[in-house]
């Protein structure tokens, strides 16, 4: 009986120093196969964002916080990054079903949820009116009026958030989001809608414009996979969840200088 129970402890012991294999260590080759199909992982960036993601004037060099995002998580799956950049949230919906990106950054909407699977946000931004300096506007909800044209930019998470909203205004749907106050001047139309960092670096740049008071919507920014690349969405929401919880995500705001931007809580806000 001792001899038993002696071997017992023994294989017990022998069980303790043998480390466990966590759920996530067993799905990383599912996982990698889901974001690194080519043997790389390809991040969609959209430069027309600036509280996300930016070109460094001097290099060249994309920077910004889903940029840094991008490198931890090829760093993680063990794979090299490939930036493929765009210019409109839009364009890179768009091509959802194309396979030129594995991973993405782009805002929660539940039209795009079709297309991709978003993992719950990482940051919160704001969205803005601009108008010009004699405008009659002097709040977010006297936009919506008959005869306001707001200028948008296609596709972004502004229109698609306007088109439910606004019933009685009209956007009109501008191909990149950099190019919508300009327009909206050029244009003589009453409203740009946007990133409200880009509208103030906008007004400070062209002048004679201004922003209206607060915001009128808030947007989460999450990261997008591929739809029906199931592991692949499950390491990408953990991930989110670990660079949030981390202070990853706070550091990457706080480098790039980024204000109005803020860490989402932790878990889904839809």
């Amino acid at each position: 009986m001792r001899t038993v129970t002696a071997l017992a402890l023994i294989l017990l012991a022998a069980c303790a120093t043998q480390p466990m294999k966590s759920s996530s260590t067993k799905m990383r080759p599912a996982a990698v196969a889901d974001l690194a199909p080519t043997g790389k992982l390809r991040a969609a960036i959209n430069f027309g964002n600036p509280v996300l993601a930016s070109k460094d004037a001097a290099t060249g060099e994309a920077k910004g916080v889903s940029v840094d995002l991008a490198r931890e998580l090829a760093q993680r799956l063990g794979v090299p990054l490939e930036i493929v950049p765009y210019t409109a949230a839009g364009r890179v919906v768009d091509d959802a079903k194309n396979g030129v990106w594995d991973i993405a950054f782009v805002a929660i909407d539940p039209k795009r949820g079709a297309d991709m699977a978003q993992s719950p946000p990482y940051v919160q931004i704001e969205g803005a009116y601009l108008v010009r300096n004699d405008s009659p506007l002097r709040d977010n909800a006297e936009v919506d009026r008959e005869g306001t044209r707001v200028a948008v930019g296609r596709g972004s998470a502004y229109d698609l958030f306007l088109t439910r909203e606004l019933k009685r205004a009209s956007l009109v749907r501008i191909p990149t989001s950099p190019a919508v106050v300009q327009t909206m001047l050029d244009d003589r139309l009453e409203v740009a809608a946007g990133v409200k960092q880009q509208l103030e670096a906008d007004a400070k740049r062209i002048g004679g414009v201004r922003l209206l008071p607060g915001r009128f919507m808030v947007i989460n920014q999450a990261m997008a996979s591929r739809k029906g690349a199931d592991a692949g969405a499950r390491y990408v929401r953990d991930f989110v969840e670990d660079m949030k919880a981390s202070g990853f995500v706070a550091s990457a705001l706080e480098r790039h200088r980024f204000e109005g931007a803020a860490v989402a809580p932790a878990g889904d806000v839809r």
